[in-house]
């Protein structure tokens, strides 16, 4: 019989607590996970810290799918999580809205 896992999933909360255009970060066990909901509504799920300067990404600036880091102005595809030095990269993180809130699957990178 093949064995099935189920992904771990974990419910953030209310999608209101992140104002359209914004990010917000949440510590999951040990690690910071940075959500964004861009003006259109889309949601973003990356590690919160810039791999070069350890920037809160979730205090970038953020628009068109990348996330700008506050320290450096370097910049981030969320959905692939490439960045704008071949070498940089950050993980991501599948992330949906179900019911008004945020669920973010711990399994995995979107990319």
């Amino acid at each position: 019989m093949a064995e099935t896992t189920a992904t771990p999933t974990i419910n953030l909360g209310s999608i209101s607590r992140i104002p359209l255009g914004q990010g917000r970060c949440y510590v999951v066990g040990s690690d910071e996970i940075a959500v964004f909901r861009q003006r259109d509504g889309r949601l973003f799920a990356t590690q919160n810290r810039c791999p070069q300067r350890q920037g809160p990404l979730a205090e970038g600036v953020l628009g068109g799918g990348r996330i700008i880091c506050p320290l450096h102005a370097h910049r981030f595809n969320l959905d692939t999580g490439s960045g704008s030095e071949p070498t940089e990269c950050i993980h991501v993180y599948s992330v949906q809205e179900v019911a008004g809130d945020i669920l973010l699957s711990l399994k995995g990178s979107r990319s």
